[in-house]
């Protein structure tokens, strides 16, 4: 079985870190089952698959699921549906709003 792992590009790793991590052969061993996917530098991606998963999270997943089928049916009618009606992400932070909301996470810097 082949692990699909879906990564944003910051502060990513790679198939080399599980060589710092494991014994060689295990390390081989776990790179052949996982196929990494960067998302865009520059894009939004990774956000917009948080939506969508959130959205399934409370529309189809907001109580308890009494079985593996039942979730796998529940699911596959949710996602059908959203494709069906080609749902979109309306995504209206901009740069400009960025700068002012996230302010506090850029650094100063003084003149010497």
């Amino acid at each position: 079985m082949k692990v699909i792992l879906v990564c944003d590009n910051l502060n990513t790793h790679g198939i080399a870190s599980l060589y710092e991590a494991f014994e060689p052969a295990e390390a081989w061993r776990l790179a052949q089952r996982l196929e990494i996917h960067y998302t865009p530098k520059h894009g939004s991606w990774l956000n917009i698959a948080e939506i969508e998963l959130s959205l399934l999270t409370r529309r189809a997943l907001h109580r308890r699921i009494e079985s593996f089928e039942t979730l796998v049916t529940e699911t596959s009618a949710w996602a059908g549906r959203r494709n069906e009606t080609e749902g979109v992400v309306n995504w209206q932070f901009r740069i400009d709003n960025a700068r002012i909301k996230l302010l506090h996470l850029y650094p100063e810097f003084s003149a010497l």
